[in-house]
């Protein structure tokens, strides 16, 4: 029987405040355990909550860009469960009264759009954070309290690639927006994954697994092709999908059973006691519906439109709100109309010298100026070659200097001048005969091989055109 997957995705994204959702402790990341606490967050008797007014905006902002209704009137529940992490046994939460719901993302996969409804978004406190050691368990409540705010798809995902480009854009859309750095590494951002399989063409739901230890989009697309394949060999062996919550170990690339939910918990909800229901008023709404910026597929469509850039690198571009201004400020300055040159250092080289010291490329410290000033310098295709230009590139990157300085201290100048490459050309076609034989026989690529080792010998200075131009005559004229 053939099957297709169902998956829903709930993505918890801690917001940038600074004190945490409902005390006045701080949201620091780093700190000494237990050292940002207070008998709010540790839940002592009488303490009360107040409601962090940043938190409600950062969630309604979200709400907006997620196309969502946002709510005029909403309130905040008790989630009861016990956990070493939850001071209080319970955590503050929404339930029937969400900030916003019924909204929409729409992704791109294999050139189509796809939307993928957004159920609801809500905010809520965190947990602690259990460290657990080699025979004892301790508890960090710094994290107690720190707003979150969730954001539930519908089971409108198909495929585990579904979800990789769904959180990509989620992510996109919530940095862009300025309310969260969305670090998973920090767990500022954290991902539960439920799924479930059922036969092509049928519209009843399966009986679904929730995962959970994802730490990266990776191990979401990992975890969720490991599950699928585990839940179709069931079926096809006459076996049943049991559900449950299961852990992903990216060691042993599998999935694992954490604890079994053949029912569902009783969480006893009822409505947070010590805060009131809080209505926000249609001009609040429109007020932060204009803080909102240009998001990044707008952005992705306004960089193809002005600036004539492909569909691929406007989307490299545009996905991190850093690297696109970071771009867009080199393309306003580049005076020609082609941005193509600028947008192929970008997204090529420089994006490969961000990548080896695993930052962005906004965070490269070459001046606007210094980097259009190289790439004039090898599209002169006389200053300097393509392959000296990635190498003094690197080097501005390392030391913050010019490229005419590096270029003059390293003596890289491109050589252009005929007689300065005659010895060059003649060692090539002296050691490759059997090159020259195939281009003498019609293969016009033997001819770019040969190009290729007089650059060798050259250490990268030589102007290749002008090595093709001496080749192809010297070749023919033979």
């Amino acid at each position: 029987m053939q099957y297709e997957p169902v998956i829903g995705l709930e993505v918890h994204v801690q917001l940038k405040t600074k004190t945490k959702v409902f005390c006045g402790c701080s949201t620091a990341f780093g700190n000494e355990p237990n050292t940002q606490v207070c008998p709010v967050c540790l839940g002592f008797p009488g303490s009360l909550p107040v409601l962090n007014r940043m938190a409600l905006e950062y969630s309604v902002k979200v709400g907006l860009a997620l196309n969502c209704s946002v709510q005029d009137f909403i309130k905040f529940d008790r989630k009861h469960y016990y956990y070493p992490d939850l001071p209080k046994n319970f955590q503050i939460s929404q339930y029937d009264l969400p900030i916003s719901k019924n909204g929409c993302l729409d992704i791109e996969i294999n050139g189509q759009t796809k939307r993928i409804g957004v159920r609801r978004a809500h905010l809520e406190e965190d947990a602690g954070k259990l460290i657990h050691k080699e025979d004892v368990s301790l508890i960090d409540y710094n994290r107690t309290g720190q707003p979150l705010l969730e954001i539930v798809s519908e089971p409108d995902i198909n495929s585990p690639e579904e979800a990789y480009e769904y959180l990509n854009d989620l992510k996109a859309i919530v940095q862009y927006l300025g309310v969260s750095d969305c670090d998973m590494e920090k767990g500022t951002l954290r991902c539960d994954a439920n799924v479930s399989v059922r036969p092509k063409g049928s519209k009843a739901l399966g009986t679904k697994s929730e995962l959970k230890n994802l730490n990266s989009f990776k191990a979401v697309k990992d975890s969720l092709h490991y599950e699928i394949g585990r839940q179709i060999g069931l079926l096809n062996e006459g076996g049943k999908v049991v559900q449950e919550t299961r852990l992903w170990d990216e060691k042993t690339a599998r999935t694992s059973p954490m604890r079994s939910k053949e029912e569902a918990k009783d969480y006893r909800y009822f409505p947070e006691p010590d805060l009131p229901p809080f209505i926000i008023s249609k001009d609040k709404i429109e007020e932060i519906r204009k803080t909102i910026p240009e998001l990044p597929k707008d952005k992705e469509n306004r960089f193809m439109k002005e600036y004539g850039l492909s569909g691929y690198d406007a989307a490299i571009l545009a996905a991190n709100k850093d690297n696109a201004d970071y771009a867009e400020e080199r393309f306003k300055a580049w005076a020609d109309k082609n941005k193509k040159p600028v947008a192929n250092w970008l997204i090529g080289p420089l994006a490969a010298i961000a990548g080896s010291r695993n930052v962005e490329i906004s965070e490269i410290k070459i001046s606007t100026k210094d980097f259009l000033d190289l790439i004039k310098l090898v599209e002169k295709k006389q200053a300097i070659s393509n392959i000296a230009g990635k190498a003094v590139l690197e080097e501005m990157a390392s030391t913050g200097k010019p490229a005419s300085g590096i270029i003059e201290e390293k003596d890289l100048a491109q050589i252009s001048d005929t007689a300065s490459l005659e010895n060059f050309v003649d060692e090539a076609i002296k050691e490759n005969p059997a090159s020259v034989g195939s281009f003498k026989s019609g293969k016009e690529n033997a001819l770019m091989f040969l190009v290729g080792q007089v650059m060798k010998k050259s250490k990268g200075k030589a102007n290749p055109k002008v090595v093709h131009d001496i080749l192809k005559r010297r070749l023919s004229d033979a």
